[in-house]
């Protein structure tokens, strides 16, 4: 029987999560795929975080992230791999992690043993993750582990954070919910991101936003004025568990006194980053209290 709550592994995984996102927010891997003539923010965001498929069209990637409309990723992919192979990105995403922790931390964070503490409990989470029906987790788990213990936390957060995410399909698809029915239920409900930011990061308009509107209203979900309904609140509510259970055993492998150990190494690590300036002030709640991305659509 498992000793281990729901919320201590969602606590784990907010903190693991805000850490692995770090990279999305600093320039250093702009700068890395610029020379390729890669200089589109969303091209860089998607070539990025799908290098670890390797040579795949829009179709595959639009299916693993869900909640992007597929124009946008067609927009760039494949046609971002005619500049750079996905092996070229993954080496210069690692460059890029390397040059945003050590701003983020400095040097003697980074080398210290806080970090190798953090890095070898990760990585002994990730040993329990399952690769069935977790396309972005298996993909990523396919690449080395880095050998210096910054990169290694890094990249055990990332294993963490595509194992929860493929989780939380699965959960959205059990609820029927499409990737843009599942954004605006999730900003709607008080735990997601501003609309103003889903809807640019991720392709949508205001016509796409409000025929999905329409549709939440249809199946009793959202209310007249774009709040959620109680049956919407209970949905969310139930997705969020639904994600947890399906992320549980990881973290439940480590045991309880280990989990609430990471969750306050990497914690602390996240605020030392966040005090750097290192994610957007908008956002910052997001990844430092309050509502988490971990809970529900990712950046």
């Amino acid at each position: 029987m498992t000793t281990l709550s729901l919320a201590a592994v969602r606590r784990c995984h907010d903190v693991l999560n805000a850490l692995h996102s770090t990279a999305y927010f600093t320039p250093h891997l702009d700068k890395e795929l610029v020379a390729y003539g890669i200089d589109d923010p969303m091209a860089v965001y998607l070539a990025g975080r799908a290098a670890a498929l390797g040579p795949v069209g829009a179709g595959t990637v639009t299916a693993a992230f869900y909640s992007f409309r597929h124009d946008l990723v067609a927009r760039h992919i494949p046609g971002v791999w005619r500049a750079a192979t996905p092996e070229t990105v993954w080496a210069a995403r690692l460059r890029a992690v390397d040059l945003t922790l050590r701003d983020a931390l400095g040097g003697d964070v980074v080398a210290g043993p806080l970090v190798a503490e953090a890095a070898e409990l990760a990585l002994r989470v990730t040993e329990g993750c399952r690769r069935e029906g977790r396309p972005l987790y298996s993909a990523h788990a396919d690449q080395p582990v880095p050998d210096e213990p910054h990169l290694a936390l890094w990249f055990a957060a990332t294993l963490l954070r595509e194992h929860r995410g493929d989780g939380h399909v699965t959960a959205l698809s059990e609820a029927g919910l499409d990737g843009l029915e599942a954004l605006v239920s999730h900003t709607a409900s008080g735990d997601g991101m501003p609309k103003d930011v889903v809807m640019t990061k991720r392709g949508w308009s205001e016509r796409d936003w409000s025929a999905a509107q329409q549709r939440l209203r249809r199946q009793g979900l959202m209310a007249a004025d774009g709040a959620l309904t109680p049956a919407g609140h209970r949905m969310r509510h139930e997705l969020e568990v639904t994600t947890d259970r399906l992320d549980r055993d990881p973290y439940d492998a480590l045991g309880a006194q280990r989990v609430e150990r990471l969750t306050q190494l990497v914690g602390q690590l996240v605020d030392q980053a966040a005090a750097t300036g290192v994610f957007p002030a908008p956002l910052l709640p997001f990844f430092t209290g309050g509502a988490q991305t971990a809970k529900g659509e990712a950046p």
